[in-house]
């Protein structure tokens, strides 16, 4: 059974800098596209970052410059780099991968929490 899950939300305050994991576990053949979204209270989930297979990487606009998505394919797993954090980016943060199994499909983890507040 395939499984992700994200470690390193936390309490921080604004400025600091935090770096979230997501690691997949299972009967792994291939992780394909890796992504952070987020979900804030009130608020819709948004794609944060994702990245491809070829390590192509995309941002919203409101992290641009800030955060890096970034993929080791031997670990299965995903990093979220986050630097300058605002009040904002508080949000519950979790990835999604596509991979490859017996077949393929699209894997969700349970979520990390980070809190930015002074």
């Amino acid at each position: 059974q395939v499984q992700l899950e994200e470690s390193g939300g936390r309490l921080v305050q604004p400025g600091e800098s935090l770096i979230l994991s997501c690691v997949a576990s299972g009967n792994i053949f291939r992780v394909n596209e890796m992504a952070w979204y987020r979900q804030a209270p009130g608020k819709q989930r948004e794609l944060v970052a994702e990245i491809t297979s070829g390590s192509v990487a995309d941002y919203a606009d409101a992290v641009k410059g800030r955060f890096t998505i970034s993929r080791d394919n031997f670990k299965h797993t995903a990093y979220l780099q986050m630097n300058s954090l605002k009040p904002e980016d508080t949000a519950v943060y979790v990835c999604r991968f596509t991979l490859t199994t017996d077949g393929s499909g699209v894997y969700w983890g349970r979520g990390t929490q980070v809190t930015v507040s002074s």
